[in-house]
């Protein structure tokens, strides 16, 4: 690489933005040509794990998706890891099609030997996301001519989860920072969050990789820019006197990105062999086939959920990018994703959703004057989690670590597990009200929702694409015959204030869950039941008691 390529590296290098920590280098570091010799001499307890997979597993495994839509039945049980030889590992590497050199050596084999026996159970879990996550994250590098191998960034970076903050605030399935993530167009406030939208933040991920590769021309050393910045890049290049081969500046790279490309060669190589370790995916039930409405007003997930009788939770999962349930479209038009049928059904029901329990659900004072005035801000309540940060809250808000320490007097970003913060945000131009308790679904009243559930159900809703099978897909007849049932039943909110002996008992069956126990009584939600019992979590136990509706 001639004198006039470098000179521009390290001028790129305070330019472009770091999406991981920045580390100190160690500068008694000694360089080695042989790359086996270097993995040689790497202790095992160097072999440093990815907060995704450490702190962010139980984020992982709580998230909506596995929550909510693994099907933990169908799970053989976890066997005791399979582990194979150097010359197998190195051979099945060869075989994967690629253009992103895979090469194998000591320390590939250690992480390989992660995903495959120390975290294998994770590994199933994101074997049965990756058929929801992987066809959006191809067609995004489709579109930008880039390298099918760089979805498995993904594997490493979060785990699969849309949601996963770091303790630096790093969020989504590609771990955006905040700034970064405004510098390649995702918008961050406190409704929005598009670090969170598989689609989105892939196309800026595609961006950014693409603007590395530009200044590196070498797939690996993009890599390694992407998790520690170019910065930290450029600083190794110079301590292996220019050279600019990975495995080369590799003694010279922070401690995690040391890792960072061999753990994505292992991701590589786990997700195309898992089988020869009996590995198996867990089944998921999110809906393969799914359609994007665009909405140019205000909507809350609770108006779709209850007049399309979805599960809430599905919406979340579907648009993680929406941090409170708001779709705010008032201010630019906004995507919701959904299961095809109830795509359909949304545009004929739009203008129903958008009026449903609107007054309740949104407060319509408008905010005036400079908005830079806190006077003219939601003004929230944060109370300090174990192991936050104020990088990690910034990341949460959309607000600066600055505002954050003005506004709470704090003198140093040191925070206390407990404390509560004054947080000051902007909605967008209104403020949410408080959710009070549900009024009355629907009424006998209700003759122009009566007339449109009528004209549903004579109508059939054809679809071109698969339709999956499973509790979140609804036929329209299903959808108008649900309306009409409400149309006709008390309302489920006075069921609260009703006696004891109006309710009947259940046990709790393993897989149980409120969504699915609300599907054995026609009218009720998973909502009402979570109501019934006066529960605010809807984990249940296996030979738990909880109250239903009689039958």
């Amino acid at each position: 690489m001639n004198k006039g390529i470098l000179s521009l590296l390290f001028l790129l290098s305070g330019t472009i933005g770091v999406l991981a920590q920045d580390t100190i280098l160690a500068e008694d570091t000694t360089f080695v040509e042989d790359t086996l010799v270097v993995a040689a001499n790497i202790d095992d307890d160097m072999l440093f794990i990815p907060e995704s997979w450490d702190t962010d597993l139980d984020s992982l495994m709580n998230s909506w998706h596995v929550k909510y839509y693994v099907d933990k039945n169908s799970h053989p049980g976890y066997s005791n890891a399979v582990v194979a030889g150097d010359a197998v590992y190195a051979e099945r590497l060869s075989k994967i099609d690629n253009i992103i050199e895979l090469p194998y050596n000591e320390v590939v084999r250690r992480c390989i030997d992660l995903y495959v026996d120390r975290r294998r159970s994770i590994v199933e879990y994101m074997l049965g996301l990756e058929s929801f996550y992987f066809p959006m994250i191809e067609q995004a590098l489709d579109a930008n001519d880039m390298p099918h191998e760089l979805k498995y960034l993904t594997i490493v970076e979060s785990a699969l989860n849309p949601t996963a903050v770091s303790r630096a605030g790093a969020t989504g399935l590609w771990q955006f920072m905040l700034g970064t993530g405004k510098q390649y167009n995702l918008e961050i406030n406190s409704l929005v969050d598009e670090r969170r939208d598989p689609l989105k933040a892939t196309f800026a991920a595609c961006a950014y990789l693409k603007d590395l590769y530009r200044i590196y021309g070498d797939w690996n050393l993009a890599i390694a820019a992407y998790n520690c910045g170019p910065g930290n890049v450029n600083k190794a290049i110079r301590r292996a006197k220019g050279a600019t081969d990975y495995w080369k500046i590799y003694p010279y790279l922070p401690k995690e990105t040391r890792l960072y490309v061999p753990l994505f060669i292992a991701a590589n190589y786990v997700m195309n062999y898992y089988a020869s370790h009996q590995l198996y995916p867990v089944q998921t039930n999110l809906p393969i086939a799914t359609d994007t409405v665009m909405v140019n007003q205000s909507i809350h997930f609770d108006q779709i959920a209850e007049v399309l009788s979805m599960d809430k939770e599905l919406l979340r999962a579907l648009n993680p990018q929406y941090k409170r349930d708001i779709v705010p479209g008032n201010s630019q038009p906004r995507a919701i994703k959904l299961p095809v049928l109830q795509a359909y059904a949304f545009v004929e029901k739009e203008e129903v959703i958008a009026n449903y329990r609107k007054d309740e659900l949104f407060s319509n004072r408008m905010y005036v004057g400079d908005s830079k005035s806190t006077a003219n801000l939601e003004k929230l309540t944060h109370q300090v989690r174990k192991g936050e940060t104020i990088r990690s809250i910034e990341s949460k808000y959309g607000v600066s670590a600055a505002n954050i320490r003005k506004w709470n007097g704090l003198k140093s970003s040191k925070l206390v597990a407990g404390k509560r913060l004054t947080i000051y945000v902007d909605n967008g131009g209104y403020a949410t009200a408080p959710v009070p308790a549900p009024t009355p679904k629907y009424t006998a009243a209700s003759n122009d929702l009566q007339q449109e559930s009528n004209t549903l159900a004579s109508n059939t809703i054809a679809s071109t694409e698969p339709v999956p099978s499973g509790p979140e897909v609804r036929t329209a007849t299903e959808i108008a015959a649900s309306y009409m049932a409400r149309l006709n039943q008390t309302p489920t909110a006075q069921t609260t204030s009703q006696s004891n002996a109006e309710y009947g008992r259940y046990k709790v069956q393993s897989g149980d869950s409120f969504y699915s126990i609300a599907k054995k009584f026609p009218g009720y939600t998973q909502d009402d039941l979570m109501k019934i019992n006066q529960m605010s979590s809807p984990k249940l136990k296996a030979g738990q008691l909880i109250k239903v509706p009689k039958v």
